[in-house]
């Protein structure tokens, strides 16, 4: 069944639960350790910025710092409400009653500083791997066949190649965790929900399993998209060293962004050959990114959705749905 209708509402998957993003309204449905559905609506602030900033191939990167940031905030909130925050602090305090005083005063001393190193070696780890490590490669590849070093074609592709390889490598050791399988099956649910919905069909835990799990605006094919167009801009960059190279390439990051975004844009508004070719990489990424969700994961999407599609008013802004109460019918309008 074709698409009846075109969201621009997009999803993430959270801890035990996912977060709905509309135009007006975002919403996020968390499922708790009693098996309730904790359920918190806001409104979806977007920073007032100038209208330059909203045309195409502009409006990507902004999009995407907005993105970021709800993101993050909803994924420390779903930590509170699923229960997980409390059970990791009653864990942390049975082993604090363990230790002597002066190991304790050591232990709050580091805490202070290992979120900002965690953070700095994390972002020099990426740039690390995804950056620097293709293009040394490359540049030790060169010095071994003397040919190939001014090649700029064949080194592009090398580089992004391995780009690919070390992403797809992360992405499959990510879902050998327990819990991130877990948050994948979220994935799966929040993208069933919203093809739910594009297809015009009411919001029912049935209408929903049917429904695919790969989705074309989906933020793994965003990446993919980036790591592909990075291969293409990389041939302007007709620089050796690899410092050098490196540090070029970090700067192209907006032209990355900006490419990305339109396409992964134009992939979810149309269904047609090259949508679909366009939309292929990331399809296949998805296949490990998102798995088949549990009808109690389809539920908290479901619950999430309802309460930001055009047209939605009279939720509260926080409340628990029981596990054992009856479900709520859809919106009239879907």
């Amino acid at each position: 069944m074709a698409k009846s209708k075109y969201t621009n509402i997009g999803g993430q998957a959270l801890l035990e639960g996912v977060m709905m993003r509309g135009t007006e309204h975002t919403a996020m449905a968390v499922r708790n350790t009693a098996g309730d559905i904790e359920i918190e609506i806001f409104p979806t602030v977007r920073s007032q910025r100038p209208a330059i900033c909203k045309k195409p191939f502009i409006r990507g990167i902004f999009g995407l710092i907005d993105s970021l940031a709800i993101g993050y905030k909803c994924l420390m909130r779903s930590a509170d409400l699923s229960g997980m925050a409390e059970e990791e602090e009653a864990e942390k305090q049975a082993r604090r009653a363990k230790k002597s005083k002066w190991s304790l005063k050591l232990e709050d001393a580091l805490e202070k500083f290992m979120m900002p190193i965690a953070t700095v070696l994390a972002v020099a780890l990426a740039v690390l791997l995804f950056m620097y490590l293709p293009v040394q490669l490359y540049t030790w590849l060169a010095q071994a066949f003397p040919a190939i070093a001014q090649n700029y074609l064949l080194r592009s592709v090398f580089e992004g190649v391995i780009r690919i390889v070390i992403f797809l490598a992360y992405v499959m050791a990510t879902a050998l965790m327990k819990d991130i399988r877990r948050t994948y099956q979220y994935h799966g649910a929040e993208h069933k929900t919203i093809f739910c919905y594009e297809k015009g069909l009411p919001l029912t835990v049935e209408n929903v399993r049917v429904q695919k799990r790969f989705h074309p605006r989906c933020g793994t094919s965003f990446l993919v998209l980036m790591l592909l167009v990075g291969i293409v801009v990389s041939m302007f960059i007709r620089v050796d060293n690899p410092f050098l190279r490196t540090g070029l390439k970090i700067l192209t990051f907006p032209i990355l962004i900006s490419i990305g975004y339109e396409l992964i844009q134009y992939a979810g508004r149309h269904d047609n050959r090259l949508t679909r070719v366009i939309s292929a990489p990331g399809v296949a990424i998805q296949h490990i990114t998102t798995r088949e969700p549990d009808d109690g994961m389809i539920e908290c999407a479901i619950e999430s959705m309802k309460r930001v599609v055009p047209g939605a008013s009279g939720y509260p802004q926080r409340e628990t749905l029981r596990r054992d109460a009856a479900p709520q019918p859809a919106a009239a309008e879907m």
